[in-house]
This record gives structure tokens, C-alpha cells and sequence, in this order.
């Protein structure tokens, strides 16, 4: 009593200012009933001075979600609870705003399951199936399931009509509530009322009153036998409860079933869980309103006994107002935008599914270039394919490239291995990786559409100096000058800092590179980093205009031709390096072009040596025995949503060129830019299938445990964006 004595002087403040009517949208009988009791529990605990405003709590009654969408729209009713899909729908169609979350004992989110009583049913091979939705463009029930669909091909879209319209001849019947505008076969299973009246048609609406609503009648649905895979969220799993959880399995991303206790490493994905919405000029009242009622209802709130804001189990069914699991409410400040409520990758996975409906963008293929070089030979590929439209968009280093990406301002780019791991835990997913091993020739097995094989040929990392420089080795560079590709590239900065650089600077902190490079070397060019290793670098000139240490080709001692060129020097032979961190694999067409290019005259690749690990010198033939460790491929990475239309894309553009052998424009060559390894390595051959694959998979495990171990000790403001999650930060 002493409590809630404490805090009514607050609760009168907040509501006897300003008093106004709440309406609580409401999509069942149960539900309304359940606002009811709200209403009366507020008017008992209130003191008079507050029960004015409370006593005008008011339930509205909705058909259904959608139906209370407009009605807060029209000012007919002024808040309801909605899955993070229609909250999207909400804010982007219907101007309204989201002012709190639900945040569950795990945090904000949900894991999407596929849950199964049929012990033979198998993840890639639904098709066919009967299906069980806990909503339409909801995120367990539609966006995530479905969004792993599509990411491995095992349900095609064909783009020229809605997804919806695939969908439906995907299964072979469904009960999706919500989804009867888009397509009636996927109602055929749902048990809903029917009527011509809209007040009194249930059937496949999202309202408690269509016995398959949301992921509790989704599981309904599946207990009933009516449908044979159920796509619910984990939380409904709580309430299968003792013998009845031996019947249910999980289907594995793997094709593998699991218990479903396995939740959490047998899921479709992650996104964000629900939560309120209410028109703009409303939210300040709302957001008191759902303080006050979590104060007093919550499960630590004052009055919790009298009434339980989070537990419907006496109103005679789940999930009534809120989700009955939910731990509290996160009220949300006014600046934030719904991308930042609900993740960049949640919000680019619903565009990408078409939840803003159709646009040119869907057609089109926007690839990430990160130079004027780049981009010259973008718009040239662009002008020679016949596929899908390429759309040419500049970046200023990878790293932007994978945080456009991630914002959906582009969509595909190609990473070397440092890159293609960091996009990795930026949620980006493999396409293609590049193959470069010219005996084997580049067709797919017989049989299949795809080429795969079970070895990525690999390139390596070698340090190389002048022949003329005989002083130098391995372990005596301290003082030197460097010249390193570019900020994170595998060859030029994860790799040689491992070795010995010099026996008399050894480093405190040998797993941050940062540290190792300039504690060793006098001065250099890093692209991409600052102070000691920017003072090599020249910068660009002309139309590649930039300052210098630019991390992208603009800068003219970037990348491999560009630390070779550090390492000869200008054009008037100064401004150079002592020696190079590069890869192997074009080394020798890199020296060529020095004179060929105007760069510089005279240099053959018999007055460059390779600087081997144990100290020892070698000519560049001897690279198999003499270099800084092994490069794995590059790989094409996009937005798992993307990976089928970016696969397309990039065969179609293959077959396209290699039918026509003639044609001026090549894809694996980038000499007549004046520069090397644009867009892709030079060296690559053709482009091997590997979106079934997972980065780690492709760099291979002691790679990748390598580069964990560096970024663990090495600040990154990418993995910084990166490891920004959605699902803790309202917690």
C-alpha cells in the first residue's frame, strides 16, 4: 500500500495534465473482454483525481488487425498490438508510428520454427505440403520462412506477379490469416466464420475468432492434422507442454528435424517481436498510458493482483492484447525511425518480399563500385548483357559497399576473404565465389544446373622487394618503408603481420595488425588507414581525384597494382616503399604493365624477389614455398532475400559473354582501365555456386578462427554497424 501511496502523486500528474480518451482496438470477444477488465482494474486503483481519464479507457471492436489499422487511421480507435510485418505495413502505408515493444525474457525478438508432426517431412522439400501461418506478411509465419525460401531456391518467384501468387501453388493448401486479398488458396485450410458481412466474416482474418490465428492456432492448425508443417514463433512452443512435445519436431535449415527445445540452433531466422502502434499526433498519450498500466499490471507491477497485463489464460485463449510471455514493455523515444525498431535486415528482407509492393527496383541489380575505374568497367558490363538491368553505384571502400548492402542501398558486390568474413556477421550471405584454376574447365557436373566443387583454389600472400634491395628479409624490417594493398585486405594486412616482421620491434599486442605495422615500419601506404602508413600513398589524380590513403583504387598505390607501384615508386621514381605485401596470382601481368601503362619503364620481373618467412630470399617463380600464408577466394555476397536474382543475374551475364568471345568487354580483365582486379580478381575463370554455403565454409576454419581472433582484439567501426543488434538494444 506504502508503494502504490508513492506512486499515484506521480500517476495523477502524468494524466490529470493533459486527460484523454485511450481506445484500445480490439479483434475477438475474448480480447475485448480482456481490455474491459483493464478498464475497470484502472478506475479501481486509480485515485478520483485520475479516474476521469481512466474511466474513458474504451475497447473498440475490430474484425481484425487490419481493420483496426484503419480504424486508428480514420481516429475511430488510437492504439493496438501488431506483429513487427504489419507494424512495417502500418508506418509505411497508413502513416502511423510505433511507440513501445514487447521484449520477451530473451530480449525483443522471435525465432521463426517450422514445426512438424510427420517424421519424414524435410525443409527442402515442402513443396506440395499443407501449410500453417500464424499471418500474412507476419514475421514467423511469412517473412522469415519464407525469406529461407527463397535465399535457397526452394521456392521460386518468378517476379512478373506477387509472391503471394507463387506461394499459393507452392503448397498445396494453407490457412495464412490475412491473406485472402492476396490470394484465396492461401485460406483453403483456414476454419474461420464466413460471411458476406466484413463485422462478421472471421474466416482467415487475423482475429482470434479464426480458430488459426496467429502462431498459437497455427499450431491448432498442425495438432488437428489439417495442415502438415506449422511456421509459428518460439515462443509459442512454450505452451506445448509435457507428453505432447514428444510429438512435434523442428525442421533444421540443414534438412535435419530436431527437438523442439533445439529452438535456438533450429530456426528460419530472427527478427523483431511486436508491439504498439498509434497515430503521431497520439503517441504521447499512448506512451503514458502503457508506462502507467505497465507500473500498476505489469508482472512487477503494484497492483499485478487485481489484474495481469501479460496473462489471458482466464479470458479463454492466448496471446489477448499483448503476448501473454512478454516480460515488458519498451516505450520508444519519439526520433526513432522504423528502421531502427525493427533492424536494417528486417527491413531490407520486407522489401525485399515486396512489402512495399512492386518497383523498378525489382528488376534491376545494383552493384557496388568502389572507384572511377570500377565504375567505368561497371557501366561497360552494364551496356554489354542482355539479363536483368545493372544499376552502378558508387562506394568509397568495401566496407561501405557492405554497409549499403545492408541498408539496401545496393545489392551485390564482390569481397575479398577479410571482407567477405565481416559480411558475414553483417547477416550478408554467399552467392558465387570466384574459381580460378585454368586447367579445370568451368562447366557444372552433368545433371546439374549449377557449377560447385568441393576445392575453392586459393591464391597466396608473398612480401616482395626490389632484387637490387639486398639488405632486406624477413625479420630485418623495422624502419622500412611498406606498401600493403589496402586496409584489411588478407595479403596486404591480415596476413604478413604473423611473421617476424623485425627481430627488434616486437609487438606488445601482436593480434591488433594496426599495431604491429607501425610500431615496425618507419612509414607506408595502408589505403584505408591514417597517420605513419597514409605518408607513402600519392592519392588520385584527374577524374580518380583523391585525397591520399583513399581505400579504394582511386588512390593509386591501392591494392595489388597499386602496392607494386609503391614499391617501384612514382612516375619521377620517388614516393616508394621497400617492400610489398600483395598476392601472387597477377604479379607477374602487374610488372608487365608498369611499363605498358606509362607507370614505369625498364622493370622485368627478374629484378623483384620474394621475401620467404624463415628470413631467406627467392625469385617470384618460387612462390609455392616462399610466401606469407594462403588467400581464399573472393565471394559475392548480398541480402539472403537477393541470393537467387543475384545468382541469375550473374549466370546469365556469364553466358552472355562467353557466347559472344568477341566482344570487347571482359569480366575477369581490367587492364584497359588502367588498373587491376576490378569488380573481380583478374585471375578468376568463372564463378562457382556457393549459396548453400556459409562464410566460414568457404574461408575455411582456420582462416576464419584467424580473423575472429584478430577482430577480437582490433577495433572495427564495420563490425561496430555490424554487431549492432536489434534484438538486445531495447532490453
Amino acid at each position: 500500500m506504502q508503494g502504490l501511496k508513492a506512486v499515484l502523486p506521480l500517476l495523477i500528474f502524468v494524466f490529470c495534465v493533459r486527460a484523454k480518451k485511450m481506445r484500445w482496438c480490439t479483434v475477438s470477444d475474448p480480447e475485448h473482454k480482456k481490455c474491459a477488465e483493464l478498464a475497470k482494474a484502472l478506475v479501481a486503483v486509480l485515485p478520483p483525481a485520475a479516474v476521469a481519464a481512466f474511466a474513458r479507457l474504451s475497447c473498440i471492436r475490430a474484425s481484425s488487425t487490419t481493420d483496426c489499422i484503419e480504424k486508428i487511421r480514420a481516429n475511430r480507435a488510437d492504439i493496438v498490438t501488431l506483429d513487427a510485418g504489419e507494424i512495417y505495413s502500418a508506418v509505411k502505408q497508413f502513416g502511423l508510428v510505433v511507440v513501445a515493444k514487447e521484449i520477451y525474457s530473451d530480449g525483443g525478438c522471435i525465432l521463426s520454427v517450422a514445426v512438424v508432426r510427420n517424421s519424414s517431412v524435410d525443409i527442402r522439400s515442402l513443396q506440395g505440403h499443407r501449410s500453417c501461418h500464424s499471418g500474412a506478411r507476419w514475421t514467423a509465419g511469412w517473412s522469415l520462412p519464407l525469406g529461407f525460401l527463397l535465399s535457397r531456391n526452394y521456392l521460386s518467384w518468378s517476379k512478373e506477379q506477387l509472391l503471394s501468387q507463387d506461394v499459393s501453388t507452392f503448397f498445396s493448401g494453407s490457412c495464412i490469416p490475412g491473406a485472402a486479398a492476396m490470394a484465396p488458396a492461401l485460406c483453403t485450410l483456414c476454419q474461420g466464420q464466413k460471411s458476406y458481412i466484413r463485422q462478421k466474416n472471421y474466416h482467415c482474418e487475423t482475429s482470434h475468432s479464426e480458430p488459426f490465428y496467429n502462431s498459437q492456432g497455427a499450431l491448432r492448425c498442425l495438432r488437428s492434422g489439417t495442415g502438415d508443417v506449422a511456421f509459428v514463433d518460439h515462443l509459442a512452443l512454450e505452451s506445448i507442454e509435457g507428453s505432447d512435445r514428444d510429438q512435434f519436431r523442428l525442421l533444421c535449415t540443414d534438412g535435419t528435424q530436431a527437438p523442439i527445445s533445439h529452438y535456438r540452433t533450429c530456426n528460419l531466422g530472427r527478427g523483431p517481436g511486436a508491439g504498439m502502434v498509434t497515430r503521431a499526433n497520439f503517441r504521447k498519450t499512448a506512451r503514458k498510458f502503457l508506462t502507467t498500466a505497465q507500473t500498476l499490471f505489469g508482472p512487477r507491477g503494484r497492483e499485478r493482483q487485481r489484474f495481469q497485463l501479460f496473462n489471458s489464460s482466464s479470458f479463454g485463449e492466448n496471446d489477448l492484447l499483448f503476448k501473454d510471455v512478454t516480460d515488458k514493455l519498451f516505450v520508444l523515444p519519439d526520433d526513432m525511425d522504423v528502421s531502427q525498431v525493427l533492424g536494417l535486415d528486417y527491413v531490407a528482407l520486407l522489401k525485399g518480399l515486396g512489402h512495399e509492393g512492386s518497383s523498378l527496383e525489382d528488376s534491376v541489380v545494383r552493384w557496388c563500385c568502389i572507384s572511377y575505374a570500377e565504375q567505368k568497367k561497371c557501366e561497360q558490363w552494364a551496356l554489354s548483357i542482355k539479363s536483368d538491368p545493372l544499376v552502378c553505384v558508387r562506394a568509397v571502400s568495401m566496407r561501405e559497399c557492405i554497409e549499403k548492402i545492408k541498408r539496401d542501398e545496393v545489392d551485390a558486390v564482390s569481397l575479398d576473404a577479410t571482407h567477405t568474413f565481416i559480411a558475414g556477421r553483417c547477416g550478408l550471405v554467399p552467392v558465387v565465389t570466384e574459381y580460378y584454376e585454368k586447367e579445370r574447365k568451368c562447366v557444372p557436373a552433368e545433371g546439374s544446373t549449377h557449377l560447385e566443387t568441393d576445392v575453392l583454389p586459393s591464391v597466396v600472400a608473398v612480401a616482395v622487394a626490389k632484387r637490387s634491395s639486398r639488405s632486406i628479409f624477413i625479420g630485418n624490417l623495422g624502419g622500412r618503408r611498406s606498401c600493403h594493398g589496402h586496409m584489411y585486405s588478407p595479403a596486404g594486412w591480415l596476413l604478413p603481420y604473423r611473421h617476424t616482421l623485425s627481430l627488434e620491434h616486437n609487438s606488445s599486442s601482436p593480434c591488433d595488425p594496426d599495431q604491429v605495422y607501425n610500431s615496425v615500419f618507419w612509414k607506408g601506404c595502408l589505403p584505408g588507414s591514417q597517420g605513419n602508413l597514409c605518408k607513402v600513398c600519392m592519392g588520385g589524380t584527374g577524374e580518380a581525384a583523391t585525397k591520399r590513403c583513399a581505400d579504394n583504387h582511386n588512390e593509386r598505390y591501392y591494392g595489388n597494382m597499386g602496392a607494386l607501384r609503391c614499391l617501384v615508386g612514382d612516375p619521377s621514381g620517388k614516393s616508394f616503399g621497400d617492400v610489398a605485401f600483395l598476392e601472387q596470382h597477377n604479379l607477374q601481368a602487374n610488372i608487365l604493365s608498369l611499363s605498358s601503362t606509362g607507370w614505369a619503364d625498364g622493370w622485368t620481373a627478374s629484378e623483384f624477389e620474394l621475401l620467404c618467412g624463415d628470413g631467406r630470399r627467392a625469385p617470384l617463380s618460387e612462390w609455392e614455398s616462399c610466401n606469407l600464408g594462403i588467400v581464399p577466394p573472393n565471394t559475392v555476397m548480398t541480402r539472403p532475400v537477393l541470393t537467387a536474382r543475384v545468382y541469375d543475374f550473374l549466370m546469365k551475364s556469364q553466358e552472355t559473354l562467353a557466347a559472344n568471345p568477341n566482344t570487347e568487354f571482359k569480366l575477369f580483365e581490367s587492364q584497359q582501365y588502367g588498373e587491376s582486379d576490378l569488380l573481380f580478381k583478374d585471375a578468376t575463370q568463372c564463378f562457382v555456386h556457393t549459396s548453400h554455403m556459409t562464410a566460414r565454409s568457404i574461408l575455411g576454419g582456420e582462416f576464419y578462427s584467424h580473423i575472429e581472433s584478430v577482430f577480437n582484439c582490433t577495433h572495427s567501426d564495420i563490425l561496430e554497424f555490424c554487431n549492432q543488434d536489434i534484438c538486445s538494444i531495447f532490453e
